[in-house]
């Protein structure tokens, strides 16, 4: 089973998936619903889905990942404890592992992520998997630029990205990050 529900916040309203053994699906506010579940309906079929509001019950998991979430977005949190279910391809999990290991605070590259998984030209590769993360924030996809410190692509946007980063005390110059390395 799915349980599908929503965690208000400041920022907007996100959407929350999981099953038993962890989060498997997080949406930025400002992603369409529908959207949201018919992804979840493909890759889990749609009588798996249930959202909370309607049926009344409240995933534990859920629950605490909302508990986390308002934490980090209120600058109390800088660790994810809640488990987390990742759904993809082998190299798309290797880059989302690489991910967790990005401290809080911090950022790389896209070329720096694929040098650390032994595929120095794997730069666009890796884009790719950060693009299909399906759990933004908790794999923190928002702490990967570019090469010179660019905020490319996020999903929530690029004002999203560098309001993460800079709740985490990433400095920038200008537009761009300082990349330290």
């Amino acid at each position: 089973m799915v349980y599908m529900g929503r965690i208000k916040t400041p920022l907007g309203i996100f959407l929350a998936a999981s099953t038993e053994k962890g989060v498997v699906k997080l949406g930025l506010p400002g992603e369409r619903e529908t959207d949201f579940i018919e992804e979840l309906e493909t890759l889990f079929g749609k009588s798996y889905v249930l959202d909370e509001d309607i049926s009344g019950f409240n995933s534990p998991i859920n629950r605490r990942l909302k508990e986390e979430l308002l934490e980090y977005l209120d600058g109390r949190r800088k660790n994810f404890t809640v488990p987390i279910d990742l759904n993809g391809t082998p190299f798309q999990k290797k880059v989302w592992f690489e991910l967790l290991k990005i401290p809080y605070g911090k950022i790389k590259s896209y070329g720096q992520i694929a040098r650390e998984l032994g595929k120095p030209g794997a730069a666009r590769a890796v884009g790719m998997a950060n693009n299909r993360n399906p759990v933004p924030i908790l794999v923190p996809c928002h702490r990967v630029v570019g090469s010179d410190g660019s905020l490319v692509g996020y999903g929530g946007g690029l004002e999203f990205k560098k309001f993460l980063l800079e709740l985490e005390g990433v400095r920038f110059s200008g537009d761009r990050c300082v990349i330290e390395e």
